[in-house]
């Protein structure tokens, strides 16, 4: 039997809604159906896009939330069934580091307070000495000094408080850690080491983990099984060698083919599959396979009415598709979304400014040169020359006039000359 199993584990949490009496109108199905097995020493990665149900579900391993069905069996133990104060107890077995750390360590208690709290409630020590002995060992044991007890959460650095989550944990020897992103808070230099001390811990100790992560490569590092979870359910599960290797389901096809590889000719000849369309809501999710919404191989048939079961296809490895066979093989062609080779992105991100460019070359042909415009401006009188233009043409009607009238006044001289005295 393995160390711990997931039989069905359901956790939906009423949407309530009312002025006076709340009423349940739906329920939010965070975790829908999940089925594992973590066997002793081993490390189980989950990953999956946020919202996908991942940290909920190491919840209720745990019983941070309440189940709503299914079986959490811990060496033969179901923990859904267990009365309070016995899942108090128990929960000595299990332990969690969570993905904050400065948000999980109480501010107002220094390390020492921290660590021995979860000692008293378990009554493990006979006397404070003894702990403080204890506590002591396990800091040395996560790379932290002695002189650490006295000190607050505030003055450690982020991948200090990590290593004192972590040491709180330990200090209960439990069987299984669930790793809630133990190291997505941190830099990358410092997620190495944290990496490595728990990898060094299990060797030690005979530690089970179950790592909780959305970096892909940090998993594949860590885990020796992998699952992927999509909208509450688990879709495919597989040693991690083999998941890498030839991912079988849809979904696990495009996150795989989202991670970049180092080599660059083996990245030219990598294809990305771009999905279409958002993440469903957990509160009205598809009917039939969760995933036939965005599936770049959706069908008419089976896709959008049967919900796929978790399939063993050989080696350990289980697929929830209908069609898993026919994509594997490439006798299904491809329904909705794309397949962009890696090379060709950049070369469609370049030529998307081009096509940009192309109004405004329009538009400038459009508008006139500066040869054209200094044309015109010649052609045409300036404001100046306009104003200049009327006031010549009174001065010449001026002139015309008292030239007439010099004319009729010579006239009229003339004719009385003429004239007999």
């Amino acid at each position: 039997m393995s160390l711990l199993e997931l039989d069905g584990v359901k956790v939906h949490f009423p949407v309530k809604r009312g002025v006076l009496f709340d009423r349940v109108v739906g329920h939010v199905h965070a975790v829908d159906g999940v089925s594992l097995k973590v066997e002793a020493g081993q490390t189980y990665g989950l990953v999956g896009e946020s919202g996908c149900g991942k940290t909920t579900l190491g919840r209720a391993v745990l019983r941070l939330v309440d189940i709503t069905e299914g079986e959490v069996v811990l060496d033969g133990t179901d923990l859904a069934k267990l009365p309070d104060e016995e899942m108090r107890r128990f929960r000595r077995r299990l332990q969690m580091v969570f993905q904050d750390p400065l948000g999980s360590l109480n501010p107002r208690q220094n390390i020492e307070s921290i660590l021995t709290e979860g000692m008293l409630a378990h009554g493990i020590g006979a006397s404070q000495e003894e702990r403080r002995e204890k506590i002591k060992a396990i800091l040395a044991k996560v790379g932290l000094p002695a002189n650490a007890l006295s000190r607050y959460p505030h003055e450690f650095s982020g991948g200090q408080r990590q290593r004192i989550g972590i040491a709180r944990a330990l200090v209960l020897e439990p069987d299984v850690i669930i790793c809630d992103e133990p190291v997505s808070a941190l830099d990358v230099s410092i997620q190495a080491q944290v990496i490595n001390l728990l990898e060094e811990l299990q060797e030690e100790l005979g530690l089970t983990y179950v790592v909780i992560a959305h970096d892909l490569a940090v998993v594949r590092h860590i885990s020796d099984v992998i699952g992927v979870m999509y909208l509450g359910a688990l879709v495919e599960e597989a040693p991690s060698d083999a998941l890498y290797a030839e991912p079988r389901h849809p979904y696990t096809k495009a996150l795989m083919s989202a991670v970049p590889v180092p080599d660059p000719e083996v990245e030219d000849r990598r294809e990305r599959i771009l999905l279409t369309g958002d993440l469903p809501s957990p509160a009205n999710p598809p009917t039939g396979c969760r995933f036939h919404t965005r599936c770049p191989w959706v069908q008419e048939t089976l896709c959008t009415t049967e919900r796929p079961q978790l399939t063993d296809v050989g080696g350990g490895h289980r697929v929830a598709c209908h069609y898993a066979a026919e994509i594997a093989a490439g006798t299904l062609t491809r329904t909705m979304g794309d397949v962009v080779p890696a090379a060709r992105e950049e070369i469609a991100d370049a030529e998307v400014p081009a096509q940009s460019e192309a109004p405004e070359a329009e538009k400038a042909a459009e508008e006139p040169t500066a040869v054209e415009d200094a044309d015109k401006a010649a052609e045409e009188p300036t404001a100046s020359e306009a104003d200049e233009k009327p006031a010549k043409a009174e001065k010449v009607e001026e002139t015309e006039k008292v030239e007439k009238v010099e004319k009729v006044e010579e006239t009229e001289k003339a004719e009385k000359a003429e004239k007999p005295a």
